[in-house]
């Protein structure tokens, strides 16, 4: 146990803290209305939506992992997150407005609200809501994870007996306060406690691209070292008559794979609930537009990041125990940072945790409550009743998270992350499509979302839970693609031929609520722009 590091990280996470139970009064408004628990009551502005985005896209795992398979497994699984963040805004400067539009007007709070009302039917809804909450789950778990890497790079016991039982004390403390103060506050303490994570993740990610090169004799070594690795594992490969385990640069057989992993993930990263409530958050749609604008620059500081990979090889680390190649960079930090920055480093990804998990709890909890409990037990609560719902459901879904990290073997709960991906890009068709059109037949949507979800989910497990696998059906053969672009194909092609189908037939489509001009952006309010206090107040 370091004690200096322990000290600094202590004091970082009482400050977020303390942080997460002021923000309840932070403009304040009644906690007990869902949209104002939930989605703290629509009034962020350019500068906290742009750091709520920030924290809730680009994750503790994000900062482990993207590094971490650049360390193990090279470019193909490390590099792809670099061009899905620059692929994904275009997009979404496009869609988001749409989405928010049609939101603010309806007082909507899920994209399966959204469905429901486009498409008139509740099953549907309910399809998009189990979805959400299904890819959400193991992607919060991972946060978790993310912590208890925190905690064991600085050396603080992450498993301590009690009564002879082996306890993860400090992760259920964590959990706790985590709990605690996303009851009290809802979405509005991640979104202040997301301005001290980010700038500690910057004041991090400088010092390590700056110093660790410089240390280790510029970035040409750094590449040469990553370079003499592919070489060894294309030997040991060569020897045993297997496929490489390690490559600096794609091959030609990984071209299709990368490509699909990198569109797979742009159009997946906004079906997420974490990311809309993020987006549903903002006061206006000129404020959606300026952060997608300037969100880019997290993608230039992940394109950073990511080559610490390549530093971990040149520098020779070792690992942590136990985690393997999550190991790599909290070894790395280890290696060359005194003992005070690793604490603050690790304070940092710790921090950078308990903002994504926050907000996907929270997303997660609106689903539930306004697409499953509302709907189907309890359709005439009231907002207080509705919002207490969520604010224990919240509760339960950060406890499964915590349950899966705490009994199941940490490889399985990453491969099941996988699998989000692929879940959640079975709701483009209803969710997406359904901004620019109502021509699907609601039941088409939800069949073709049905097999689009078994094909995908079938895919990767029988792939060793492999996310990218080659199609083989008869004479048809595709090389490695991304099982969430495949599945999501299937998807679209089964809607697109029973929709006439269900129409010849009189199965009869729902009511659509919504007019063409809710979708307007002029329907949004025009916000003055936010000038001094006003962009922080």
């Amino acid at each position: 146990m370091r004690w200096d590091a322990i000290a600094v990280f202590i004091f970082f996470f009482l400050l977020v803290t303390v942080l997460g139970f002021v923000a309840a009064r932070w403009r304040r408004g009644d906690l007990n209305q869902i949209h104002e628990w939930g989605l703290a009551g629509r009034r962020f502005g350019t500068v906290i939506t742009w750091f709520l985005l920030g924290g809730d896209l680009y994750t503790a795992y994000t900062f482990i992992a993207v590094p971490a398979a650049l360390y193990g497994a090279g470019a193909l699984s490390g590099w792809f997150a670099v061009p899905y963040t620059i692929l994904v805004y275009p997009f979404i400067y496009v869609i988001m407005p749409r989405f928010w539009s049609v939101c603010k007007k309806h007082n909507y709070v899920t994209a399966a609200d959204f469905v429901r009302g486009r498409f008139g039917s509740k099953w549907l809804a309910l399809a998009i809501a189990f979805t959400g909450i299904l890819a959400t789950m193991p992607y919060i778990a991972l946060q978790m994870f993310g912590i208890q890497v925190s905690l064991e790079a600085i050396g603080f016991p992450t498993v301590i007996p009690i009564f002879g039982i082996d306890v993860d004390l400090p992760l259920i403390v964590a959990f706790l306060i985590l709990a605690a103060y996303t009851y009290s506050s809802g979405l509005r303490a991640p979104a202040m406690i997301a301005l001290v994570k980010d700038v500690m993740i910057f004041i991090v990610l400088f010092a390590t691209i700056i110093y660790i090169p410089y240390k280790l004799g510029g970035f040409s070594k750094i590449f040469d070292a990553a370079h003499m690795k592919t070489l060894a594992a294309a030997t040991t490969a060569k020897a045993k008559g297997t496929a490489p385990t390690f490559n600096d640069l794609l091959g030609s057989n990984q071209y299709l794979a990368y490509a699909t992993l990198a569109l797979g993930s742009a159009l997946a990263l906004f079906l997420y609930p974490h990311s809309l409530t993020s987006i549903l958050s903002s006061n206006s749609v000129k404020v959606i537009k300026r952060n997608v604008s300037l969100l880019p620059i997290y993608s230039l500081m992940l394109g950073l990041l990511a080559l610490l990979g390549y530093m971990a090889i040149a520098a020779k680390v070792k690992p942590l125990a136990d985690l393997g190649n999550n190991g790599s960079i909290p070894a790395l930090i280890n290696a060359f940072f005194p003992s005070w920055f690793s604490g603050f480093a690790f304070a940092a990804i710790a921090i950078g945790a308990l903002v994504p998990a926050a907000v996907m709890s929270i997303a997660a909890a609106n689903l539930f409550t306004r697409n499953i409990y509302i709907e189907f037990f309890h359709r005439n609560a009231n907002e207080t009743q509705e919002t207490n719902v969520a604010k224990i459901t919240s509760f339960l879904i950060k406890f499964g998270a915590l349950l899966f990290i705490v009994f199941l073997d940490k490889s399985i709960v990453i491969n099941f992350q996988l699998l989000g991906g692929v879940w959640i890009l079975q709701t483009l068709p209803a969710v997406f499509f359904g901004l620019y059109t109502r021509w699907f037949n609601r039941w088409a949507l939800l069949i073709g979302w049905l097999v689009g979800m078994v094909f995908g989910t079938w895919t990767v497990f029988s792939n060793n839970i492999k996310s990218t696998a080659p199609i083989d059906f008869g004479f048809i053969h595709v090389p490695a693609v991304y099982a969430a672009i495949s599945g999501v194909i299937l998807n679209l092609v089964l809607a697109v031929i029973l929709t006439p189908v269900f129409e010849m037939i009189g199965a009869r489509r729902g009511e659509d609520i919504t007019q063409p001009e809710d979708y307007a952006e002029a329907t949004a309010p025009v916000e003055p722009p936010e000038i001094g206090q006003e962009a922080l107040g």
